[in-house]
Parts: structure tokens; sequence; C-alpha cells
């Protein structure tokens, strides 16, 4: 809308040229044609004057809002970065408060599992030793009965002297059996113990087990295999320990270590390789409970930057019974990046859409499950084409516990593309550093060297080929 004094300044402008016409026409002399030329020209220099004196007029105008435009933009510039200051610092005292939370109520909780694993052993002990002292006095009352009864039924009635015998012969099994209940009792306590501190005292020793790439043999995984030193530094394997820590209500804490040490190694391994990964076992007893779940997911959302190297392997069993906590704990883990594995395979009853949709990826069967002929006909696929149906899915087929090397060219015709075993290296434990040299000269052999494992802290005892004497390793070793 045109302003009122731009109007009347047009207005003023034509009474001035028009002015200056009639002075020239009636004074000069001049005549109307020139006079009017005269105004014409007077009058477009006076629009070009204003044209130009209101562009420069509103330029500063402009210049002195957009001036400040700029210094209030930086001020609430300021303001915003000043608030998300604050607010992280709200989120990480919050955060603290929370974990710190957690940690106490774990702590809590696990000292309440292990009295009440206590308890209960005591309670079993206390019953034991009630039952044998209650057969001790049975005995001990049964005992001068058969003289009694045996010289009354001599002078009075011999026909009870038959049932002497038998009360006599009753007698010794009673006493002789009572006191072999305790001792189990006492074994678990002593074990439980022998546990409990070992785990307190941080004597979780990690085995690695090489996953190499057939047929080139190359170091594509590790496996991460627990162990347990007692207090007298014998290893106690996993299947020495596991069942009694899953039945104690240990096996969550023990896990969350296990992971702990897994992400360690995997950090260190990277530095070498890239594409190297590592393989840890999680219990179904941890997947089940919420209370010992949450702070190992915790840990691994921390570290889910490492989730594409890092695989969580469960057992078959478990994925063929899964309820709602186990199948929305999986999904938790799926969500943030995790692969997952399937170990101690039995049969090839496998569903790999359902188990591609769960997040997994790798499943790794025994050598000579694969190499069985009577598997043909029990299982719903051939195991020649089972690497192929897997793949479909996105998963790879890892041949497992292989030991010699007519299995490995076996397996090349079944196009298995992963191998592990006692024929490549046994698990081997993780060691200071400084024996730089020793890991050097193992890796003179190709196919049982383990290269990733050369790192700057935890580093691997050199691997040893187990031509003929796999078994003989495997008993040194332990099983995986």
């Amino acid at each position: 809308m045109i302003r009122i004094s731009t109007i009347f300044i047009a207005i003023c402008m034509v009474l001035v040229a028009a002015s200056l016409g009639l002075v020239l026409y009636s004074v000069a002399g001049l005549s109307g044609l020139e006079s009017a030329i005269v105004a014409l020209t007077a009058l477009t220099f006076l629009i070009l004057y204003n044209a130009v004196s209101m562009r420069l007029r509103d330029r500063t105008d402009v210049g002195g809002q957009i001036a400040d435009l700029s210094r209030g933009t930086a001020d609430l510039a300021r303001q915003v970065a000043e608030f998300g200051r604050r607010l992280t610092a709200v989120e990480g005292k919050l955060n603290s408060l929370n974990h710190a939370g957690a940690d106490r109520i774990q702590a809590v909780v696990g000292e309440i599992n292990e009295l009440g694993g206590l308890v209960k052993q005591l309670a079993v002990s206390v019953a034991s030793h009630e039952d044998m002292l209650s057969a001790n006095a049975a005995a001990a009352a049964a005992a001068p009965a058969p003289p009694t009864d045996a010289g009354r039924s001599s002078r009075q009635e011999p026909s009870f002297a038959p049932e002497t015998p038998k009360l006599v012969a009753s007698a010794p099994p009673i006493v002789v059996a009572s006191p072999e209940p305790p001792a189990a009792p006492r074994g678990e306590i002593q074990t439980f113990a022998a546990v409990k501190t070992a785990i307190e005292e941080n004597r979780l020793d990690i085995y690695l087990q090489p996953m190499v790439t057939l047929p080139q043999r190359k170091v594509r995984f590790y496996e991460a295999v627990t162990r347990i030193r007692d207090e007298h530094d014998r290893v106690l394997a996993a299947d020495d320990f596991l069942p009694f820590v899953e039945a104690t209500g240990l096996i969550g804490r023990v896990d969350h270590a296990v992971m702990l040490r897994c992400v360690q190694v995997l950090r260190r391994l990277m530095v070498r390789n890239k594409d190297v990964g590592v393989f840890c076992n999680m219990a179904a007893a941890t997947l089940r409970d919420p209370t010992t779940f949450a702070p190992c997911l915790d840990f691994l959302e921390a570290n889910r930057a490492l989730a594409p190297s890092f695989v969580i392997e469960f057992k078959q069993a478990m994925f063929r019974n899964l309820g709602a906590a186990e199948s929305e704990h999986l999904a938790a883990l799926a969500q943030r990046g995790y692969r997952f594995s399937i170990d101690h395979v039995t049969d090839l009853r496998i569903e790999p859409r359902e188990l591609a949709d769960r997040g997994v990826r790798f499943i790794k069967v025994p050598a000579a499950l694969l190499l069985d002929p009577k598997m043909s006909s029990a299982s719903d696929i051939h195991p020649s084409d089972l690497s192929d149906l897997l793949g479909r899915f996105g998963i790879d087929l890892i041949a497992e516990r292989i030991e010699g090397e007519r299995a490995v060219v076996d397996l090349l015709d079944f196009d298995v593309r992963f191998g592990q075993g006692f024929l490549f290296a046994p698990p081997r434990p993780l060691r200071p550093e400084g024996a730089n040299d020793a890991v050097s000269a193992g890796k003179q052999d190709a196919n049982t060297t383990l290269k990733a494992a050369t790192v700057e802290t935890p580093v691997i005892d050199p691997p040893v080929r187990a031509t003929g004497n796999a078994a003989l390793a495997r008993r040194a070793v332990g099983p995986n």
C-alpha cells in the first residue's frame, strides 16, 4: 500500500516542475513546447533524486535490522548451548544414580541368592544328620532286644526263636547306609565355597579357540571358553562348575564377568585386525532372569559399537524352549545390533527362517554329526545341503570339533565355510605380555597360528597342531 507521504512528495514534485515551466514561459519568453520539455526534465531529476534517497535510507534501515537480528540469534544460540550443557549434566547425574542403584540392587540380590543356596545346603545337611542319628538310635535300641527275646523264647516260647535272626540281620544295613547321605551335600558346599571364592577373587580365566575359514584356514573368529582356578590353581572346566553355578544363582555374575573380559580382548584384537570377531557364551538362566540380565544388557548397550564383531552364543535347547522373557531379551539384544550363534546342536531339525528372524547368524554343528550317514535319513534336509539352505537366510554354518584332515576334506564337499577344532588349535589361555618370541615362533605354522591374538595386553600362547594327539590335548585342556 502506497504511503501518504509518498503521494504528497509526488504531488509536490509535479507542482515544482509545472511552476518552473510556467516561470520560463511567462518570464524567460520560451515557447510552450520548450517550457514543457524543461518542466518534464526537472520532474525526471526530482523523481530520480527521490528514488535514490529512499533506496539509501531503506538500505540503512535494513542493515540495522539485520545487525539486531544477528545479535539476537547469537544470544539465543548461547542460551541454547547453556541449556544443553545443563541438560547433559542433569542426564549424567541421573544415569550415574541409576547405575549406582542398579549395582547396589544387583549386589543385594546376589548376596540373597548366595545365602539362599547356603541355607538350602545347610538344611539338607541337617536333615541327613538327623536321619543318621535316628537310624543309629533305632539300631542301638534294637540291639539289646535279641538276647532278651532269645532268653525268653528258650525258656517260655520257643516258637519266637526264628524272629531273632531277622531282627539282627536287618540292623547292620541301617547302620552302614546312614553315614553316606551327608557326603554329597558336604561336597556341594565345598564346591560352592570354592567357586564363590574364585568368582569374588576374579580367578576366571578366558581361553580362546580360533575359528578358521575353509579351506584357507585363516583365523576369522575366536570363541571365549571360561575356566575357573581354585585356591590350589587347579583349573575347573565348564562342565565341572557351570551346572552348579546355575543351580546356586551365580551364573549371572559369571556371564557378566566373562562379557567384560571378552570385550576387553575384542578391543585389543581389533587393533591389529578389524575383521576379527569373538564368540561369547551366555547361559539360558541369565537370559531368562530379568534381574541378572539387566546389568548384562546395560554393559552391552554401552559397548554397542562392537556389536558387529561380538557374537553371543546360546545352546540349541534354549532356542527350542523360548519363553516370553527370553524372546523379549533376545529382541532387545538384536535391536542393539548384536548377532547370535547356536551351539550344542544335537540334531539337524533346524528352522532357518525363524532363527534368522530372531537374529541368529551362526550355527555350530559337530563335524561328526554332519558326516554321520544316519543323519541324512533322520533329518529334514541332507547335511550336504544344509550350508546352502542356511546361507539363503544369512546364516553361516560352522563345523566344530574337527580333529582330522580327512574330516576337513569331507566338509569341503558340504560347502562349509568355517571350521573349529583341535586340528587347528586347542583353546589356549590368555597370558601376560612378554612372550612375543614364542608367539612369533608359533606363526610359522600358517594352518594353526593365532595371528590376531598378538596384541598389547593379552596375548595367546602359540597354538599346537593337533594332528595325532588330539585326544591327549583335549584331555589336558578340558572340554570346550
